[in-house]
C-alpha cells in the first residue's frame, strides 16, 4: 500500500526539527514523523511520501526549499512550490490552496504509481485531499490535530488568534465531509469536538491514540548540563520542580500556569516552576503570537516577583527533553499541561513514562491518558486556583506521588507505536479497498447472531480473547455484534486496543444507539432505531428533576448522550428504585439501569440492550432461536432476560446467576470470552439435539 501524507504547516523536515521555532512547528509534525517511521516496518505499507509546502526563508533554514528529502528507501518528503514562495503561517495557507492543488495533482500524475490512500493532517491539508479526491478519485483519511471550533470556544473574548477562524472552520467542514474515515486521538475529540461541525458523522470517526517512543523517557537520567541550565534561574534548585513543556502559543495557556503559581504563596514555597517553551535567540525576531506569549510570561514573572522561583531556559535540543523530565522526577516534581484544549498530549505520555505525576487540562486527550494510566489529576485550565490546588494535593501526599508515578508505567505498555500502526494500517487498507470496484458479494447469508457485552464479558482475559479471535475467524455465517454501556467511540477504541475482532454491529450506550459496519472500515448509525427511542423521551426534563431532587452525581460529559443520562450512585443499592419513583411521580417515562454497584443510566423507555438486540434481529431477518447473547453485569439484564439463548459468563457480578428472571440462562464455568465460547457450544449442541 502506498500512503501519501499531506502536512503543510510549520517547518517540516526529517531530522532535527526545531520545535517551537514558529507557532505552527509543533506536535503534529512529531506525530507525523513518528507515525511514518513506525509505519515503515509494517508489511501492509510499502511506500510513503510526505507532501509539504516549499518556501524560501533564510531565518528558518535553506532546506525547506529542497524539492525532495529522502528519509529511507521507501520514504521521502516532497515539497511543492506554490504561488507564494515565502514562509506562511497557517492563517495564510488558504491563499495557496489553488496552486498547491495543481502542483499536487501534477506530482501524482507523474508518479509511476498512484497512492492508494491519502492521509491529510490539519485543515489546509484536508482541503487539498478533498480536491484531489474529486479530481483523481483517491480516497483520504483526515486527522485534524486541532479544530477551529474548539479554538473559538477556548477564547472568552475576540483576539488576534481568532482572525480568519470562520474560514478555517469552513475548510475543516469540507475536509470532514469528504473523508472516508477520520482519525481522532481521544473520545473528547471524537464525541464532543467533531460534533460541532455540520458534516459530523460519528460512524466515520475512529479513535486511534497516537503512539509514543516512550522508552527513552522511561530510562531517562539527569544530565548535569541540563540541570545547570535550569538551576541557574533558581534560588533553591533542590525544591520539587513543576515542569511544563509546550510551544509558547495562546492555546497552551502557559500564562495561566504562571498566574496560578504567582497567586499561590503556598505553591511557591513548596516548588519551583520550570517552563520549557521552545527555542529562541531574540524575542524581537519571533512570530507575533510566540513573541507576545513569551512577553506575557515575563510580565507575569515580574508582576508576582517570581525571580529565583521560575526557570525558563532559552534553548534546547529534542534530545535534551528526556533529561528535563528526569530533572523534575529526581526532585519529586509534577508535570503540568494547562492547555485550553489538548487534542491528545504526547508530553503527558513522556512524563508518565518517566515516572512524573501529572496535572492536566480536562479538555481533550488527557481524559483518556489519565483514565488509562491513573497517573494524575485533571483540572479546568481556566481556573488558576484549581491548578494550584491540584499541584499541592500531589506535592503534599508522598504516597499519592508514588502511586501516580507508578501508574505511568502503563503508558509504556499501552501507547505503543507498533500497536497504533497495526490498527492504522488495517483502517487504511479498508479505506483503499472500499474505493476499488468489486464484484457482487457472494457472502453466506447469516444463520446466527452473537451479541456480547464488552467489559468483563468479551474482554478481561487475553488468552480467552485469543481463543475467541481464532474461533471467530472460522465463523462465516455468524454475525458478531457487541452491546455495551460504552459510547460507540469508546467501544471501538477499547476493542482496537485489545485487538478484538471488529463487530458487524455495535449496540452502544446501553442500547440507546446502534451502528452497522460499512465498507471502508466505517460504521453507519441506525436512524430507524434513533427515531424509535426518541419517542416519549424528554431528556431535559428528566435531567432537571434528577439534578434538583435526585441527589446523584453526573458522570463526566463524555458519558452523557443524546439518549442517555449517566450518574454515579456511590454504592447505593436503592438508587434505581428511588429515581424510578421520583420520575414516575413527574410522569416522565424512561428505563433505569443500575450496574456494578456504582453506575446508574437513564434511557428512553424504548431503549435497552434487549430491545436493541430485538431490533437488530428483525433487521437481519433471523428467528429468535438464531440469536445468542452474553453478558456479565446488571446492564446486561434486559438483554439476557429477553433472549431465548443467553449466556452468563463465569465471572459475572450483580448476582445475575441467582436472579429468578434469568433462571433459563446458561451460566458458564469459563470466564470472559471462554465463557462465551462455552455457552455458544452449549446452545448449538442443544439445537442439534432438538
Amino acid at each position: 500500500m502506498f500512503v501519501l501524507h499531506i502536512a503543510l504547516q510549520g517547518c517540516l523536515r526529517a531530522r532535527d526539527v526545531e520545535y517551537g521555532i514558529t507557532a505552527d512547528t509543533g506536535g503534529h509534525i512529531r506525530y507525523l514523523l513518528d507515525l511514518v517511521r513506525a509505519s515503515g516496518p509494517n508489511p501492509a505499507i510499502d511506500r510513503i511520501e510526505i507532501v509539504t509546502r516549499a518556501f524560501v526563508d533564510h531565518v528558518h533554514g535553506e532546506c525547506y526549499d529542497d524539492c525532495i528529502e529522502t528519509i529511507d528507501a521507501q520514504t521521502r518528503i516532497v515539497r511543492l512550490r506554490s504561488a507564494d514562495c515565502a514562509y506562511l503561517a497557517k492563517e495564510q495557507l488558504w491563499t495557496q490552496h489553488d496552486s498547491l492543488v495543481e502542483a499536487l495533482v501534477s506530482h501524482i500524475s507523474r508518479l509511476d504509481r498512484w497512492p492508494d490512500v491519502i492521509h491529510a493532517h490539519y485543515a489546509d491539508a484536508g482541503a487539498l485531499a478533498a480536491a484531489v479526491h474529486e479530481r483523481l478519485g483517491i480516497p483520504y483519511v483526515f486527522t485534524a490535530h486541532s479544530l477551529g471550533h474548539v479554538k473559538r470556544a477556548a477564547f472568552a473574548a475576540p483576539c488576534r488568534e481568532l482572525d480568519g477562524l470562520d474560514r478555517r472552520i469552513a475548510i475543516e467542514d469540507r475536509a470532514i465531509a469528504g473523508a472516508t474515515a477520520i482519525i481522532a486521538s481521544s473520545r473528547d475529540e471524537a464525541e464532543l469536538q467533531y460534533a460541532l461541525y455540520d458534516a459530523y458523522d460519528p460512524g466515520r470517526i475512529r479513535i486511534i491514540a497516537p503512539g509514543s517512543d516512550v522508552g527513552d523517557f522511561a530510562n531517562a537520567l539527569p544530565n548535569p548540563a541540563i540541570d545547570a541550565a535550569i538551576d541557574r534561574f533558581l534560588t533553591d534548585p533542590a525544591k520539587p520542580a513543576l515542569l511544563a513543556i509546550a510551544r509558547p502559543v495562546t492555546k497552551k495557556n502557559l500564562a495561566g500556569l504562571v498566574e496560578a503559581y504567582g497567586r499561590s504563596p503556598e505553591l511557591q514555597a513548596a516548588a519551583n516552576l520550570v517552563i520549557v517553551a521552545g527555542t529562541r535567540e531574540d524575542l524581537r525576531t519571533l512570530e507575533p503570537e510566540v513573541r507576545d506569549n513569551l512577553a506575557e510570561l515575563l510580565i507575569l514573572i515580574d508582576r508576582y516577583d517570581l525571580y529565583g522561583k521560575v526557570a525558563y531556559p532559552k534553548t534546547h535540543k529534542p534530545s535534551d527533553i528526556p533529561a528535563v523530565y528526569a530533572y523534575a522526577r529526581a526532585r519529586r516534581g509534577v508535570f503540568v499541561n494547562p492547555a485550553l484544549n489538548e487534542p491528545f498530549g504526547l508530553t503527558l505520555l513522556e512524563a508518565a513514562a518517566c515516572g512524573l505525576p501529572v496535572v492536566a487540562t480536562d479538555s481533550g486527550g488527557p481524559n483518556d491518558i489519565v483514565e488509562t494510566c491513573g497517573n494524575g489529576l485533571l483540572v479546568d485550565p481556566r481556573a488558576p486556583e484549581a491548578i494550584s490546588e491540584a499541584l499541592l494535593t500531589i506535592l503534599r501526599d508522598p504516597a499519592r506521588w508514588d502511586r501516580y508515578a507508578a501508574g505511568g508505567r502503563t503508558a509504556v505498555r499501552t501507547f505503543d507505536w507498533n500497536a497504533h500502526v497495526a490498527i492504522y494500517a488495517e483502517l487504511l487498507a479498508e479505506v483503499a479497498a472500499a474505493s476499488v470496484p468489486s464484484v457482487p458479494s457472494t457472502n453466506t447469508a447469516p444463520r446466527q447472531l452473537l451479541v456480547s457485552d464488552i467489559d468483563g464479558t468479551l474482554l478481561g482475559c487475553g488468552d480467552a480473547l485469543d481463543a475467541f479471535r481464532e474461533w471467530h475467524g472460522d465463523e462465516r455465517a455468524l454475525v458478531f455484534a457487541v452491546a455495551t454501556g460504552r459510547s460507540f467511540h469508546s467501544a471501538m477504541s477499547v476493542l482496537a486496543q485489545h485487538h478484538a475482532p471488529l463487530p458487524a454491529i455495535v449496540i452502544s450506550s446501553v442500547g440507546s444507539e446502534i451502528y452497522h459496519r460499512r465498507p471502508g472500515g466505517v460504521y453507519a448509525r441506525d436512524t430507524v432505531w434513533d427515531a424509535k427511542v426518541a419517542a416519549g423521551w424528554d431528556r431535559e426534563a428528566i435531567a432537571h428533576v434528577i439534578a434538583t431532587e435526585g441527589g446523584l452525581t453526573p458522570q463526566s460529559p463524555l458519558e452523557q448522550r443524546r439518549a442517555k443520562l449517566s450518574y454515579m450512585i456511590q454504592g447505593d443499592p436503592d438508587a434505581g428504585a428511588r429515581i424510578r419513583a421520583l420520575l414516575d411521580s413527574r410522569g416522565l417515562t424512561c428505563t433505569i439501569i443500575q450496574s456494578h454497584g456504582r453506575y446508574l443510566d437513564v434511557l428512553p423507555f424504548a431503549a435497552s440492550k434487549g430491545t436493541a438486540v430485538e431490533h437488530v434481529r428483525q433487521a437481519l431477518g433471523l428467528a429468535a432461536s438464531q440469536v445468542i447473547v452474553a453478558g456479565d453485569s446488571g446492564n446486561d439484564i434486559e438483554m439476557l432476560r429477553s433472549a431465548p439463548n443467553a449466556i452468563i459468563v463465569g465471572n459475572h457480578s450483580d448476582g445475575l446467576a441467582e436472579r429468578k428472571d434469568l433462571s433459563r440462562c446458561y451460566v458458564a464455568r469459563g470466564h470472559h470470552a471462554r465463557g462465551i465460547l462455552e455457552g455458544v457450544a452449549h446452545f448449538r449442541q442443544r439445537a442439534k439435539r432438538a
